[in-house]
């Protein structure tokens, strides 16, 4: 079983919430809100987003690189991995 799958309740209401978070701001749009409203908004959802990144990440550098049983070929696969991630995240 994956991390994931293990976390999946915890991810998923994260997912809803963040889900929620997106939907006020195609509320506030549809609405002619003020720019400052929907960038606070925004914000909000990007913090959010951030968030879940991070926890899927600290599961990976604990499952998939520094976990004790691990291979050092599986270490630098699993940091590959992250890397590659990473690297897409930022562009």
């Amino acid at each position: 079983m994956s991390h994931t799958a293990r976390q999946k309740t915890k991810l998923l209401a994260r997912v809803r919430r963040i889900r929620g978070q997106v939907e006020a701001v195609e509320r506030a749009l549809e609405a002619e809100a003020g720019c400052t409203d929907i960038l606070h908004l925004l914000a909000a959802s990007r913090g959010a987003m951030n968030g879940l990144m991070l926890e899927v990440i600290d599961d990976h550098v604990r499952e998939h690189v520094a976990a004790g049983d691990l291979s050092q070929a599986a270490r630098t696969e699993g940091a590959d991995e992250l890397l590659d991630v990473i690297r897409s995240y930022l562009k």
